[in-house]
């Protein structure tokens, strides 16, 4: 997800994200504005290095922004940190780094000297926040009725339907013709990162750039219709990012990175209603996620929970219609509530974590909301000053639409302490007389859950990671002995901390009753070290890289394509490449199953057997969430491309190290849609 700016925005960018790390230890101990060394050395060595060389993130000279940019970024946060305010580290401090480093890369001139622009940069968009093109075709009213059982033209929720099966219906192009599909038409997204799902509804396509903008195409063509850009400091709208919409009566809903639920009129992309559910944004909120609607109500997972205060990280509902705040859910158990006494005595100033950045699913007829969320933070155990289970951080929840009331949960990894992620995509499927909820974490293990009671079925493990065993009757994951790491030793452990299975969606085949997983087999060696407990202060803490590894079971490949038989756990066949899968998988009624890859590849895949029947080049790394539907008696199927958040393992750091022969461009941010030739 890497800009187009110059080389060096990827160093730029892990500073913003990873000053964050330490600076909320640090905060408030740059007391000398311009000492630029003693602040780099506060703030950002343990991350960066004592020479500014890499570490944990990587070098950061030479260094080429000015401070402005740098502020902007630091401002806007990254993908494991929340954005700094200004009681985090002043714009000084800021300003003091940037001297600082450039005067390492041999930059003439004092480091103090005024030699980069340090004026604020506008707040208002550059262009009008509401562009209207051309005239919206009439559009229907999206009703419960309808995104519980969508018209198989239509993709109206992030994976089409609300029990988050990633499938279309759609079977114009199938096994027999998909070798003959080309480009129909493409769309150019602003820059940033970009892992984008489009919405289609009635002929109208809804996509999410990079910065919290909103483009209306008419599907068909790529005409634009309408654009929305939200107003905001343009400092941050290149890490602005949101991976998916929802639509609800006549309003598309943008979740953004201040934490607000906007609401825009579907026709003409005027905002109907604007509601900050994020507070004041002292607390760093935000959202990377779009929202999902359980029966006319928003319902919306926060994400940036990594602050030591009394706020915690929440899932939360408001009104379709009014954008009116209905309920919030905590993730964490608070003291003296139920689970409050798994964080090993800990006040809820030092509890953090359990983000819930990735959608949910709903079941209409039950009516229960089904919800993941991430690991306690810091990540490690030793470092937060916890061994309990931490809850309800990587856990199902089952929550009431109603009143967001948990109803039962589901811990998949009880204090964790790797940062491995259980807060990806719920899956609702039905077999064998049994109503199931299924899920995969980093770890690579499907677990399988009654829908109804939260029980544990199964959990099956793919079979690459190294850190932990399940119990096969409870479903209870411990360690493996000698696999909890110790503070300021050296641990090497399958998969890195991007692990196996992250946000790429796996999607569900019913005439198969197979899932498809796109995973990347990594290791990492890395330390983690200790860091301060201070009220204001917090962070995953300071993890030290020493370096990634391909998976011993797979010696140079990096990317897996697996399909798992529902009903058994059972591998039913498992295709491998060089680089790594990089967007979720699409499943559609032709018998197919689309991917994409980190070298700008798509693929479309025989369900049954696993053989590539059709590919394509993009201009950058495939990415994000493909979709299809059709319009007009044509199918499409459309497959995102877009950089990277940079500094994240799996789409920066481990395959920039490990497939030194491959590069992305740091441009080509788009959306590009295929059809069938047509023959008329």
């Amino acid at each position: 997800m890497t800009s187009r700016l110059d080389r060096w925005t990827l160093p730029c960018t892990i500073l913003a994200a990873l000053v964050a790390v330490v600076a909320f230890k640090g905060a408030g101990v740059l007391a000398q504005p311009n000492n630029g060394k003693g602040a780099y050395d506060r703030v950002c060595a343990t991350c960066h290095g004592s020479d500014a060389r890499g570490s944990l993130g990587p070098g950061l000279v030479p260094f080429g922004r000015t401070d402005t940019e740098l502020l902007g970024l630091v401002r806007a946060g990254g993908s494991q940190m929340r954005p700094l305010t200004s009681r985090d580290i002043t714009d000084a401090d800021v300003s003091a780094v940037a001297r600082y480093l450039r005067s390492l890369a041999g930059i003439q001139g004092s480091p103090d000297s005024p030699t980069a622009d340090a004026r604020p940069a506008p707040t208002a968009p550059a262009r009008p926040e509401v562009f209207n093109a051309a005239d919206t075709p009439a559009l229907s009213d999206v009703t419960d009725d309808m995104l519980a059982k969508p018209t198989p033209n239509d993709w109206l929720s992030w994976r089409r339907t609300l029990d988050g099966w990633g499938y279309s219906p759609l079977d114009q192009i199938n096994k027999s013709n998909v070798r003959t599909l080309q480009l129909a038409w493409s769309w150019a997204l602003e820059t940033g990162p970009s892992q984008t799902t489009p919405l289609v509804h009635d002929g109208v396509m809804y996509i999410a750039n990079p910065g919290n903008i909103v483009d209306a195409l008419d599907a068909r063509t790529g005409q634009l219709l309408w654009e929305y850009r939200r107003p905001m400091d343009e400092r941050r709208r290149q890490a602005a990012q949101t991976r998916s919409l929802a639509i609800v009566h006549d309003v598309i809903v943008l979740a953004t990175v201040d934490a607000h639920l906007v609401a825009l009129d579907a026709r003409k992309g005027t905002v109907r209603w604007d509601t900050n559910v994020g507070g004041s944004g002292e607390a760093g909120f935000t959202f990377t996620s779009g929202p999902i609607v359980a029966d006319g109500a928003v319902v919306a997972g926060l994400t940036g929970c990594n602050r030591f205060d009394d706020e915690t990280c929440y899932i939360l509902a408001v009104d379709g219609r009014t954008g009116r705040l209905l309920w919030k859910t905590s993730t964490l158990a608070r003291p003296g509530e139920p689970g409050g006494d798994t964080w090993g005595g800990l006040p809820i100033t030092f509890r953090a974590g359990g983000d819930a950045w990735i959608p949910g699913s709903y079941d209409p007829v039950t009516k229960v909301i089904y919800w993941g969320t991430a690991q306690a933070k810091p990540w490690a155990q030793n470092v937060r000053g916890t061994d309990g289970d931490a809850l309800y951080t990587n856990s199902t929840l089952a929550l009431d639409p109603g009143t967001g009331k948990i109803k039962w949960y589901f811990q998949h990894l009880p204090g964790e302490s790797f940062d491995m992620d259980e807060t990806f995509e719920r899956i609702l499927i039905d077999h064998d007389g049994r109503s199931s909820v299924y899920t995969m974490g980093k770890l690579g293990i499907l677990w399988e859950l009654d829908r109804k009671t939260g029980a544990f079925v199964r959990a099956t493990d793919t079979g690459y990671q190294t850190l932990v065993d399940v119990n096969p009757r409870t479903g209870r994951a411990t360690y493996k002995p000698g696999r909890l790491q110790r503070v300021g030793e050296a641990i090497t452990f399958c998969p890195s901390t991007g692990g196996f299975k992250s946000l790429r969606a796996m999607a569900y085949l019913p005439s198969t009753q197979a899932l498809y997983v796109p995973l990347n087999l990594n290791c990492e060696t890395a330390t983690f070290d200790q860091m301060e407990r201070r009220e204001g202060g917090g962070g995953v803490g300071p993890v030290r890289i020493q370096g990634y590894q391909f998976h011993p079971k797979s010696p140079d490949q990096m990317g897996e394509l697996r399909a798992m038989d529902v009903r058994t756990g059972k591998t039913l066949w498992q295709e491998r490449r060089r680089a790594p899968y990089n967007t979720a998988t699409l499943t559609t009624g032709g018998g197919l199953v689309f991917v994409g890859t980190w070298d700008r590849m798509a693929y479309a895949y025989d369900a049954t057997t696993g053989q590539a029947l059709w590919q394509t080049r993009l201009p950058t790394m495939a990415n994000g969430f493909p979709i299809s539907y059709a319009v007009g008696g044509t199918q499409y199927v459309a497959i995102g491309a877009g950089a990277a958040v940079p500094g994240t393992s799996w789409a920066s750091r481990v395959p920039g190290q490990l497939l030194r022969e491959m590069k992305n461009p740091s441009a080509g941010n788009g959306i590009f849609v295929f059809a069938l030739p047509n023959d008329k």
